[in-house]
């Protein structure tokens, strides 16, 4: 099958490989080269590196509505155009351009979960299970029908990080199993259910500051989420801590002299890790970033500076 792919991040490079060796890639999709880093230097996309380094034809519109980016995708000849994680909005026109239509990867078993930021909304709110979805792209957002649907358990040690990297193999796989039922028509799309909607929003900086007096499952949830970014952070002395590693404990005895501790302490120092005192329950955090400075465990972090006592936030 001929294949125009558009996609932008490391989540996308997966499908692109699987594409890459089992159809033809026509062209690739990706946007335009954005500032990166503290100099703020033009850094060209993963899907742009991943072109370029198999020499596939490469444009980068900022938009889809034009003329000129249309009629690029046109003179590709593409049977199909798979989208992942592209980032621009596909407009009708370029939707009804393929004679196979355009297919998506997105990273939730849709209903639930639709927008940008399905992954990070599934750990926050403490799903027992995610996947991905294989649908036909339609005007709407992340509205169209579903070709196939893998499923994958939440687990404890899941972060945003490793759950994507999971679900962008996954995707790649069941991105080929779709194509190849609709290319011998023993794969057939049915619409969305119209119950168990739900809209993944995209992920606000601001959402990374820990509220102590929630309780402790919930704000573990919040750092496995948030790794590697935007990371969970708090407040050490008035200096921000980020958070990279934590979990609430089942059960534990405080070691603070029987006395009832506010939301945010620090309460003891446990096998490498502070004991925080939440709203409700207790949560040990082991690795730990201060700035201008690399992550370091809770451990060593110790040996410099006194933690048991202090108050977080």
């Amino acid at each position: 099958m001929r294949v125009a792919f558009a996609g932008t991040p490391e989540f996308a490079l997966p499908a692109l490989a699987a594409l890459a060796a089992h159809h033809e890639i026509v062209g690739v999709l990706t946007q335009p080269d954005r500032p990166s880093g503290r100099g703020r230097r033009l850094a060209a996309s993963p899907v742009k590196n991943a072109a370029l380094a198999g020499q596939l034809p490469l444009a980068q519109p900022a938009t889809l509505r034009g003329e000129a980016a249309r009629a690029q995708l046109a003179t590709w000849r593409p049977d199909v155009l798979v989208v992942v994680a592209y980032g621009l909005i596909v407009p009708p026109e370029v939707l009804s351009l393929p004679p196979v239509g355009c297919i998506n990867i997105h990273a939730s078993l849709l209903p639930r979960w639709r927008g940008a930021a399905p992954i990070e909304r599934a750990i926050l709110a403490g799903d027992s299970s995610t996947g991905v979805t294989i649908m036909q792209l339609d005007a709407g957002l992340d509205t169209g029908p579903i070709l196939l649907q893998r499923r994958v358990e939440i687990s404890r040690s899941h972060t945003g990080g490793s759950l994507r990297r999971e679900l962008a193999a996954l995707g790649a796989d069941a991105l080929l199993e779709a194509l190849k039922g609709v290319a011998t028509g023993t794969l057939s799309a049915r619409a969305q259910p119209q119950e168990g909607a739900t809209y993944a929003a995209r992920i606000d900086k601001a959402e990374a500051r820990i509220d102590w007096t929630r309780e402790a499952m919930a704000i573990e949830r919040q750092v496995r989420a948030f790794d590697p970014e935007p990371v969970a952070e708090t407040l050490l002395e008035g200096e921000q801590l980020r958070i990279f590693s934590a979990r609430a404990l089942d059960a534990y005895e405080q070691e603070n002299d029987g006395k009832s501790a506010d939301p945010g302490a620090i309460v003891a120092l446990q096998d490498g890790s502070m004991v925080i005192q939440c709203g409700r329950g207790l949560l040990a955090v082991s690795q730990v970033q201060r700035p201008g400075r690399r992550p370091v465990s809770v451990r060593d972090l110790s040996h410099s500076l006194a933690l048991k006592g202090r108050r977080l936030g």
